[in-house]
């Protein structure tokens, strides 16, 4: 098989992968940055930390690779419009112009409503092909009482269930 059919092959599979969609978010101490993303994951639960895979040339790519620390801002259903604004052509602060976000106590942008904030301190990171894999130890975590995913799935938004609350 060609390399060619084999990126082919590879995006048609990765299709049928269905991802939480999240936006990432960092600081560089004086702009803000933010990229929607389904390329996150756990990594550990000791010490709890995940990953997330940013691409060289996303616009907080160079922020990242600098060391700063970030948080995934997992999306709810409701927040579809904020994924387009981080994912399209609008660029920098313009992406802060809608939703509730607010500001660690490190300086790194969150979303209030999120169904989660992960706000991460940077703990390694790798480079591979057109990405960086970033590690992030989790510091804190803002979880909602509701469970509505937006999930991305076949290149359409859509969602796993109904909105359903934590269990207890």
């Amino acid at each position: 098989m060609s390399q060619a059919d084999l990126k082919g092959d590879m995006l048609q599979a990765m299709r049928r992968l269905a991802k939480s969609v999240t936006i990432i978010t960092t600081s560089n101490g004086q702009e803000r940055f933010a990229m929607s993303a389904t390329a996150v994951d756990s990594l550990s639960t000791e010490p709890p930390s995940l990953l997330i895979c940013v691409n060289k040339t996303a616009s907080l790519h160079a922020v990242l690779d600098a060391g700063a620390d970030f948080c995934v801002n997992i999306l709810g259903l409701e927040q579809e419009e904020l994924s387009h604004l981080c994912s399209g052509p609008v660029k920098g602060e313009a992406r802060f112009q809608r939703g509730d976000w607010r500001s660690s106590s490190t300086g790194v942008p969150y979303l209030g409503d999120a169904q989660s904030a992960i706000l991460c301190q940077q703990d390694g990171k790798f480079s591979y092909g057109t990405h960086t894999v970033f590690i992030g130890r989790i510091v804190e975590i803002h979880n909602s009482a509701e469970i509505s995913p937006l999930v991305y799935l076949n290149g359409a938004y859509t969602t796993t269930a109904p909105s359903l609350a934590v269990a207890g």
